[in-house]
């Protein structure tokens, strides 16, 4: 899974945190301390998982997350679910 990563998650934070406009690898391996293959690899599963998208702009490839994307969508529909499922589940911390 490409949310599974903790790599892939600090990278997500970033382009969270980052240029609305997007980051490009080179940006994001500053940012990280990994190698630009590195962050190329990591992009390329989050992009396709649908999780981020490209722009190019020239020679530039620049990396964001679209707020409307399906893939984003589901996670927090999960979540959610998983949040209201876990209202309904018995306290387990031996307390009666």
């Amino acid at each position: 899974m490409a949310f599974g990563d903790e790599t892939r998650q600090y990278i997500l934070s970033i382009l969270l945190c980052g240029e609305c406009s997007g980051s490009r690898v080179v940006d994001i391996a500053k940012r990280t301390n990994l190698s630009r293959p590195a962050v190329s690899h990591h992009m390329q599963i989050l992009k396709n998982a649908g999780i981020v998208k490209t722009r190019k702009e020239g020679t530039f490839v620049y990396y964001y997350l679209d707020p409307e994307e399906n893939e984003i969508k589901k996670m927090i529909d999960l979540f959610s679910d998983i949040q209201q499922i876990m209202k309904y589940v018995p306290d387990r911390n031996g307390d009666e």
